[in-house]
């Protein structure tokens, strides 16, 4: 079997899987895709019983509100994404996540994802700013889908490792070339469902936060990891199931 007739057939299952789940992609990929906002929020609240911590309190709060529009997919979700963006923006400043880079990427990485929410948002409903002219009903979306799949590769940069051992190199090889197909949006589905299972099986396996005692400091940390990256996974999902949008190659090959 040569090598364009592999493709073919991996596109081919990516096909058969995509028509089987369409119904329920989208709700899973949302679903991920905030459970890091959920688990923080649930987290802080139970904090806020043990240390009286108000702000802390007011923190929760407003994940759950945010979290909650966004889950249910009200005619809000729009203004929820928003609060979402203004959380990651605040933790990044509150948390010095401004000078820890890996930790930086990762936070651009779950923008990202929720910029293909936003995105999503868009494609049923007419812009929140009424009667402001715009230069197009996709042209924003579009643009909003090129963010997104770019800021979501940025996740996997910080899986890199630059090791001297074969399994590293050919990890990071065949991950390199995944995330720049998601990039510039050239077999974009496949190239995003095979990074879901791969940055599933990592996460299930370097991020095992339920194998380690809960009063260790690890524990928290690992947990962080593994809601994180379960969010960017949301956020592959939703290149999965909505595709990459106007700004890609596979777009531009249909008109070739």
């Amino acid at each position: 079997m040569g090598q364009e007739e592999l493709m073919n057939t991996a596109e081919d299952v990516a096909d058969q899987f995509l028509r089987v789940t369409k119904q329920y992609l989208p709700h899973l990929a949302r679903l991920c895709l905030i459970s890091t906002f959920l688990e923080d929020g649930i987290r802080m609240w139970f904090q806020w019983h043990e240390q009286r911590d108000y702000i802390e309190a007011t923190w929760s709060c407003g994940y759950f509100l945010a979290t909650c529009f966004v889950l249910l997919n009200l005619k809000f979700v729009q203004y929820a994404c928003f609060g979402l963006f203004g959380i990651i923006a605040l933790q990044t400043v509150a948390y010095s996540i401004l000078w820890d880079l890996k930790f930086l990427m990762r936070n651009l990485a779950l923008g990202g994802g929720l910029l293909l929410l936003l995105a999503e948002s868009r494609s049923e409903g007419k812009s929140m700013f009424a009667g402001v002219p715009s230069m197009g009903e996709s042209s924003p979306k579009q643009y909003m889908q090129l963010g997104g799949r770019v800021l979501l590769v940025l996740m996997f940069m910080t899986l890199l490792h630059f090791d001297s051992n074969f399994f590293s190199i050919l990890q990071n090889m065949v991950g390199t070339a995944l995330i720049i197909l998601v990039a510039i949006g050239f077999k974009t589905k496949l190239a995003a469902l095979t990074l879901v299972i791969w940055l599933l099986a990592i996460n299930i396996y370097f991020n095992a936060f339920w194998t380690v005692p809960a009063y260790k400091p690890m524990h928290d940390f690992l947990k962080y990891d593994f809601f994180q990256t379960t969010s960017v996974i949301g956020g592959l999902l939703l290149v999965v199931a909505l595709g990459p949008g106007g700004v890609s190659m596979d777009e531009k090959k249909k008109e070739w």
